[in-house]
């Protein structure tokens, strides 16, 4: 089983001193991938998230890629409903040639209709809009000139160009856990569930695994974990791994960054003694 955990670049522990460390230490334990999560804007009074200060996806990534060599760099998600997809395929190929073929795209619907109006996007299209724009970033990355008939996302792509092109194709893993995110996700090169008990996992791998069976398919899930519960962590990796997950990301909720760390490098333990 592969292992990842979240960058600290949410909250109070945020910065550039703190991404740097967690990304370090993330490469010197052997962890498999570093993560980031993404909320452009969010209401005041929202109970969720608990904090405002997400500090930009994909340049922290960049940043976390120039103090690391190995480890990947993957999205736990955007949300791409929200983001035109020419300006982020440049981004996100950028990304990718910077770090030599390390990234991950996760990417999801979202959830918080206040974000959507904030950035004047459609809610209730966002499905249609991140299947357009998976479609578009797919057909920008790989053809050079690119056409591109959009509907439901305002291009007009007609014999253009846009590199550089990644250099190695960048994988797609589709979080959430609603059927037509399974649907998704079956569609593209795997699935990244969150929130998912071990004791639920066997069943929606076997789901998957009956249309996708080949191992570049991947099932990964999220979880959380913090000083008081990565004790137990083991148990709860191993079940995963007995299910058929094959990637876990811990997201520690510690709010100081030398907890933080602590809990990465118990969480790392913990998937050493499987």
């Amino acid at each position: 089983m592969q292992l990842g955990i979240h960058l600290p670049h949410i909250g109070r522990k945020a910065g550039p001193e703190s991404i740097r460390r967690a990304a370090i230490q993330a490469e010197q334990l052997g962890f498999d991938d570093v993560w980031v999560s993404e909320h452009i804007i969010v209401p005041q009074s929202s109970p969720y998230p608990p904090s405002p200060n997400f500090w930009d996806p994909v340049v922290t990534l960049t940043w976390a890629a120039a103090v690391t060599s190995r480890v990947r760099l993957g999205t736990s998600v955007l949300v791409l409903p929200l983001r035109h997809p020419l300006p982020l395929a440049k981004e996100l190929a950028t990304l990718q040639n910077l770090s030599q073929g390390r990234l991950i795209l996760g990417a999801g619907v979202g959830w918080l209709e206040a974000e959507f109006d904030a950035l004047g996007v459609p809610f209730q299209q966002r499905g249609r809009r991140m299947d357009e724009g998976i479609a578009m970033m797919r057909a920008v990355w790989s053809d050079d000139p690119v056409t591109f008939e959009a509907r439901w996302i305002p291009a007009r792509i007609d014999t253009m160009r846009s590199q550089p092109l990644p250099v190695v194709p960048i994988p797609i893993w589709i979080g959430g856990g609603s059927d037509a995110a399974l649907r998704r996700a079956l569609r593209q090169d795997g699935w990244h569930g969150s929130r998912v008990p071990p004791d639920k996992a066997a069943a929606l791998v076997r789901r998957l695994r009956a249309e996708r069976p080949e191992p570049g398919f991947t099932i990964s899930l999220r979880v959380s974990c913090n000083a008081a519960n990565v004790g137990g962590m083991r148990d709860t990796l191993a079940a995963y791994r007995d299910a058929g997950v094959q990637h876990v990301m811990a997201a520690p909720e510690d709010r100081g960054l030398e907890d933080y760390l602590a809990t990465a490098e118990a969480f790392r333990r913990a998937g050493d003694r499987l």
